[in-house]
């Protein structure tokens, strides 16, 4: 059994939901994940900040005005009185849910209770639509098998176990519906996966399930080997090592998130992203298998800063490293890039909320040096030591641009290189023409 995934776009409106519908009604069976309809979420973030500041007129404006968007939504997606009239009372249940909000003490509790609202309507609306076309399909609810544990992290034996036993009760169903991104946690609670969201969700259902198949319907054909939105004459990459997803994703690859790919990795699941909107292209495999020698693809993180410590004591300096990292650790801010030498260390941060305080320490121990609006650069492939001359082609095709940090060994799958913002067009440019325009 597949399962798959469809983002907001996807289902954001009557006409998109109808053709998801065309498209998961192939005969097999399967399990489908779905997100709330786009724009859906931002807006109950919203209505929660209302509700926070404690503006209930606020945020029943927004609530009001969002419910007569989905009663416009199912005039189109309906055909018959009968099945109106229940998506009317379902999508009442759930507005008439989130306006008893606007009466209470309102908490981080709530809002989780507040964001799962989406979700939980457009599985709802679209469970009801194939029940009108005559689909035996099943709505399966997240908050009865999803959950995490103490450490807010998936809890795959429980979500196998509960998933496991909802199934075999309805062994004669074509289709299961359930949602992304909600789950409860280890109290019961309320609560999302957060990271990656509904993709997540996807990763740990077919991992439950041990699925044939995983596959991520987004609006974009498949994972491209630049950024298209900065880079001319980029192209879907079709097969991708799990390792080499996972670095594109972390490094700034938009379409799937670095951590919903682990649980299929781990069960040897394949992925396969898919685009809604051209679903006969052949989109992008990510499985465990590695295209030797090959360069796959080129990915940017924005909004890097490079920290350098140097210190003339560093040399043979017993346990000089541990205190610089120790520093970040107690800030709880993670580093990306590493690079030493005998008299210094540079790394790279994404978070500058407590930068200052970092810097202010790591003066105890040499020199430090701090540079700003940063872009780091990521080429992945099959990047083994033993494998000649990738290393040059990459620099090479820099040879015009400065390169503040080289890093490469951490992984054999990517070379990460530092370069400043007002550069990074031209590096993501250079890399394209050098690597893949000229074959």
């Amino acid at each position: 059994m597949k399962v798959l995934k469809f983002g907001g776009t996807s289902v954001g409106s009557a006409q998109r939901m109808k053709e998801v519908a065309k498209l998961i009604c192939d005969g097999d069976r399967k399990i489908v994940v779905l997100s709330a309809m786009s724009g859906t979420t931002n807006s109950l973030v919203e209505i929660s900040d209302y509700l926070y500041k404690k503006n209930p007129d606020g945020a029943n404006e927004i609530i009001n005005k969002l419910a007569l968007k989905y009663y416009d939504h199912i005039d189109e997606l309906y055909a018959t009185d009968d099945y109106k009239q229940k998506a009317t009372e379902l999508v009442k249940s759930h507005f008439d849910y989130i306006r008893s909000f606007t009466k209470d003490l309102f908490t981080l509790f709530e809002e989780k209770v507040v964001l799962a609202q989406g979700e939980l309507i457009s599985t709802g609306m679209m469970n009801l639509f194939l029940n009108e076309c005559g689909v035996n399909s099943v709505l399966l609810p997240a908050l009865d098998y999803m959950r995490t544990d103490k450490n807010a992290e998936p809890d795959p034996l429980y979500i196998k176990e509960k998933l496991s036993k909802m199934l075999e009760q309805h062994t004669d169903a074509q289709l299961f519906i359930t949602q992304g991104y909600i789950c409860r946690n280890a109290y019961g609670e309320i609560d999302n996966l957060q990271r990656g969201g509904s993709d997540y969700s996807a990763s740990l259902v077919g991992a439950a399930i041990n699925s044939e198949e995983i596959q991520i319907w987004t609006d974009i054909d498949g994972m491209h080997n630049n950024d298209p939105r900065v880079v001319d004459k980029t192209a879907p990459v079709r097969n991708l090592h799990f390792e080499e997803a996972a670095e594109l994703a972390y490094f700034g690859a938009k379409i799937l998130h670095p951590t919903c790919i682990l649980p299929a990795k781990l069960n040897n699941i394949p992925v396969r992203l898919l685009n809604t909107m051209q679903p006969e292209a052949p989109g992008t495999l990510i499985s465990n298998k590695t295209e030797k020698g090959k360069i796959k693809a080129v990915a940017a993180k924005d909004n890097i800063i490079a920290i350098k410590i140097k210190s003339g004591r560093m040399l043979l300096a017993h346990g000089f490293l541990r205190k610089v990292f120790e520093i970040f650790e107690s800030y709880q801010t993670p580093i990306d890039m590493v690079t030493t030498s005998e008299v210094g260390v540079s790394v790279t941060i994404d978070n500058r909320k407590h930068l200052e305080e970092i810097v202010d320490d790591l003066k105890k121990y040499g020199t430090v040096t701090v540079d700003t609006d940063m872009v780091i650069v990521c080429v992945v492939g099959d990047m083994q030591w033993d494998n000649v001359g990738f290393e040059a082609n990459i620099i090479s095709s820099l040879k015009d641009i400065p390169v503040r940090m080289i890093s490469y060994g951490g992984s054999n799958y990517n070379v990460s290189l530092l370069v400043k913002a007002e550069d990074k067009k031209r590096s993501l440019q250079a890399l394209s023409d050098h690597l893949f325009n000229n074959k």
